[in-house]
């Protein structure tokens, strides 16, 4: 007998796997429609549709296994996280898609997020005051003007299948569209700076290692209070708070 299994579940969406097929549940359409859309134009391997019935959107298993995850270490030579690099390019490259997409957000509007989330993160106690500082000092250098790019918008290693050094599929679309093609590769090598080099040795040009470390702390300063009042752990070695902490 197939047995269904949670395999992410949270107040806002749950993913199921029955088989090989994978069952996301997302109350809201607009998330649904982004994904499939983002699938049908990104020049990279992607899950099949199965089906679509809003709230549901029904998802074939890519092939392969996961590069790794944030706060363990990951097992793929240098070669697959370049070969990893050189699909990410391709994505960048590629048309823009009609969306504004996560890593889209303007300058202002990403110093307003940031700055009121610094001073919650302070406020209530969350994380000294001190790495709060520093970590917004760092995240500076990614407020600036950037060139539209095809940025899957989620890109965590979580998301990257691969098969030996070859790339099988990049999943979980929702937050895809037109944004900053360096704000991809910082969440893709976010918590794993040792796999850095590897991965831009293959995606080519215009790296500015200084804004890959922006959006490093910049992410993990808006994700940690989410993800402790989602029942995620950004305290667990490796993870959010010690990236923070690694720029101190």
């Amino acid at each position: 007998m197939v047995e269904a299994t949670v395999v992410f579940a949270h107040s806002e969406r749950a993913i199921l796997r029955v088989g090989d097929v994978f069952l996301k549940v997302d109350p809201d359409p607009a998330r649904i429609d982004i994904e499939v859309e983002a699938m049908s134009l990104a020049p990279v391997p992607t899950p099949e549709v199965l089906w679509r019935r809003p709230p549901e959107l029904a998802l074939a298993a890519v092939p392969g296994t996961t590069l790794g995850r944030l706060g363990a270490p990951s097992t793929g030579s240098s070669a697959v996280w370049a070969a990893v690099g050189a699909a990410i390019r391709t994505l960048h490259d590629a048309p823009l898609p009609p969306r504004l997409g996560r890593a889209g957000r303007s300058a202002a509007a990403l110093v307003a997020e940031l700055d009121d989330e610094c001073e919650r993160l302070v406020t209530n106690g969350v994380l000294p005051a001190d790495l709060v500082t520093r970590n917004r000092q760092v995240a500076e250098a990614a407020l600036r003007p950037w060139k539209a790019a095809f940025t899957h918008g989620d890109l965590h290693l979580e998301h990257v299948f691969v098969d030996g050094d070859e790339v099988t599929g990049i999943i979980d679309w929702s937050e895809a569209g037109q944004g900053d093609a360096l704000y991809d590769l910082a969440t893709f090598t976010l918590g794993h700076e040792e796999h850095l080099d590897d991965v831009i040795a293959d995606y080519g040009t215009d790296i500015d290692l200084d804004v890959i470390q922006a959006w490093w702390s910049l992410r993990s300063l808006l994700a940690v209070r989410w993800l402790a009042e989602h029942g995620f752990d950004p305290f667990a070695p490796g993870c959010e708070v010690d990236v923070l902490r690694s720029r101190m």
